[in-house]
């Protein structure tokens, strides 16, 4: 005979036991009616969590967990017996948890889903993006707040070229510039990819090289001038800036490239939450996180965490030169803002380092190990998603491959194309292989265009990466198109152009996953070799898919994670508690300088002290032998 299996019983349930066994009858809610069905009453523990589902009691006949009362009125989770929101009696749920099996799970999500969707009412955000490729990734950012029911203004200007004054996302303050900015002209890149391009090719001396990096400084600082200007007119309109307080935001989100928004937020007296892989004096973490030139590469220094001795030189030097930039050419532009507008003792810099949230757009599946900080959240690659069908003409382009498959090509969105004898060069390339190939390619057509090649003026490039047919993909090296590459486990050729892209394919080709060309010495030989070594050799797919499932290995995709932590501010009003206080220490505090110096002073003064004791006891000496003779 088995013996006898023994329940125990938690304390709300035997409470329960022990009411059912008086005679006195269980009080009836005011708000049942007569011919209401019999409703086994609630009991609500005094411990529960308020605004949350109550998981501490199960229901006998399927031993399911009980999500309890929810409002009869709004569905939402009960707090007591009434709903706080609307004041509506709340539903017992757990009998009908007891007659249909499995619909307890049913309700619990239902539950968790609403309770998900009730954690955060409707907040208000203020966004300060950039223009181009970064508002591609800010617009989605943008889309996922209106999504989940909040309210989004962004702050733009008349001549912007990617942002839109009219939008079903967000509502728009639209700033009155009489001429357009240079990053938002788009043949601004153009001109400048030429210049480098030609500087590149042709050499240059010294005196050359020089008046070129000076000619760029003075395009940054034109760019960091104009941003003021932006955010100076926004002050100075005090209609706008008192109607942006009667707004009451809970939340300024921005992108810290062109930082104006950090004045703002902090006139405003809101928690910013940036949208960042670059701010004013290059790479994110160099600013937010501790960052030894030992092993972490600069911006601007195509190096990788394995440095020789002369490679860790080069690299101190670009993150003093890049330090040297910030101070002389960038922050004077924000500091005489800050002076003019702000209270005294503000410190511009102290402002970009006291953001509550960076999301970071890194994953380190691609990006090198380095330290991090508490309030940097990490979404590298949130942009990316499925594949969708392709429209019709693509799909007939693309299975007409056969089993050679397709190859895609896009240079971005910035740069409308290269000089003309460098895409006759890739186009007599692609024309050899036996592969279809999709250019996306603004300007003219190559006169060595091959029958094989289709060019288009746009394409939905997260879709043809994840076509089955694809075989590689042909990239400049942004990071959106990379992490879309990525994702989707496909090889890339790198035709590296302009910023950070050289040392985005670098990073790529260190894991195997990627091959790059330069530009200036590409020739039609040289990059065929190149597409057919990254075409048939295995082991360049191989690694990128290996790449694809380590990205894709998360507890929730990068843009749920982004969305999160954005809310958890607005709920919160800011995360202060993830910040260190170390943006708040001058630089020779932040380095222990000063306590160096301590030690050494005293160090010294120990030395003095033993040298002097020792040169008086030996003059003592001295003095007694020259008695004694």
């Amino acid at each position: 005979m088995a013996p006898k299996r023994k329940f125990r019983y938690g304390a709300q349930e035997r409470k329960k036991r022990k009411l059912e066994k008086t005679d006195l009858p269980l009080p009836t809610p005011t708000w049942i009616s007569s011919a209401s069905p019999a409703l086994p009453p609630a009991w609500i523990s005094p411990a529960s969590p308020a605004l949350s589902p109550r998981l501490d009691l199960v229901c006998l006949p399927c031993l399911a967990p009980r999500l309890d009362l929810v409002c009869l009125s709004c569905l939402a989770p009960r707090l007591d017996l009434f709903c706080p929101s609307c004041l509506a009696p709340h539903l017992d749920l757990s009998w009908i948890m007891g007659l249909l099996p499995g619909f307890s799970s049913v309700v619990l999500a239902m539950g968790l889903a609403l309770l998900d969707a009730a954690s955060v009412q409707g907040g208000k955000v203020l966004v300060f993006p950039v223009d181009g490729s970064h508002w591609i990734n800010m617009n989605l950012l943008i889309e996922g707040l209106h999504t989940r029911g909040h309210e989004v203004t962004v702050v733009r200007t008349s001549t912007s070229w990617y942002i839109k004054e009219q939008s079903p996302h967000y509502q728009s303050v639209t700033i009155t510039l009489s001429e357009a900015m240079n990053m938002e002209k788009q043949d601004f890149f153009v001109h400048m990819l030429a210049k480098v391009l030609t500087l590149q090719k042709e050499g240059a001396s010294i005196i050359t090289f020089v008046s070129f990096y000076r000619q760029m400084l003075t395009m940054l600082s034109s760019i960091h001038h104009q941003a003021c200007q932006v955010a100076e007119k926004m002050f100075e309109d005090k209609a706008l800036m008192q109607s942006l307080r009667d707004a009451q935001y809970d939340m300024v989100l921005m992108d810290p490239g062109l930082p104006i928004g950090v004045l703002l937020a902090h006139e405003l007296k809101l928690p910013t939450v940036f949208n960042v892989r670059w701010i004013t004096s290059g790479e994110g973490h160099f600013v937010v996180a501790p960052s030894p030139a030992s092993y972490v590469p600069t911006s601007g220094c195509a190096v990788t965490d394995k440095m020789t001795f002369l490679q860790r030189v080069k690299n101190m030097f670009h993150f003093l030169l890049n330090i040297a930039i910030d101070n002389l050419v960038v922050s004077p532009h924000y500091n005489r803002l800050v002076e003019k507008y702000l209270e005294p003792g503000t410190n511009f810099y102290q402002l970009l380092q006291g953001a509550h949230i960076w999301l970071m757009r890194v994953d380190f599946v691609f990006e090198f190990p380095r330290p991090t900080m508490p309030n940097i959240i990490y979404i590298g690659g949130f942009q990316c998603k499925p594949a969708k069908p392709l429209p019709a003409d693509l799909e007939e382009f693309v299975e007409s491959s056969g089993e050679h498959g397709v190859i895609l090509m896009s240079l971005g969105s910035l740069v409308k194309g290269l000089p003309v004898e460098i895409t006759n060069q890739i186009a007599t390339a692609f024309a050899q292989l036996p592969q279809k190939v999709i250019w996306r390619l603004p300007g003219e057509p190559p006169s060595t265009l091959g029958n094989n090649t289709m060019l288009v003026k746009w394409m939905p490039q997260n879709d043809l990466l994840g076509h089955p047919k694809l075989r590689m993909f042909v990239a400049h090296g942004g990071t959106n198109g990379i992490y879309e590459a990525i994702y989707h486990g496909v090889p890339i050729v790198g035709l590296p152009l302009l910023f950070d892209q050289f040392e985005n394919i670098l990073r790529l080709e260190v894991r195997g996953a990627a091959k790059g060309v330069d530009v200036t010495k590409l020739t039609s030989q040289n990059f065929v070799e190149t597409l057919q070594e990254v075409l048939h050799n295995p082991s360049y797919r191989d690694n990128m898919k290996r790449m694809s499932a380590l990205h894709r290995d998360k507890p929730m995709h990068p843009l749920e994670t982004a969305l999160f932590w954005m809310e958890f501010v607005i709920r919160n009003k800011g995360a202060a508690h993830l910040r260190t206080e170390s943006y708040k220490l001058p630089w020779y505090s932040y380095h222990s300088l000063d306590i160096m110096c301590l030690l050494l002073a005293v160090l010294f003064l120990l030395v003095a002290v033993v040298v002097l004791l020792m040169y008086c006891l030996c003059f003592k000496l001295c003095r007694r032998k020259d008695k004694l003779e």
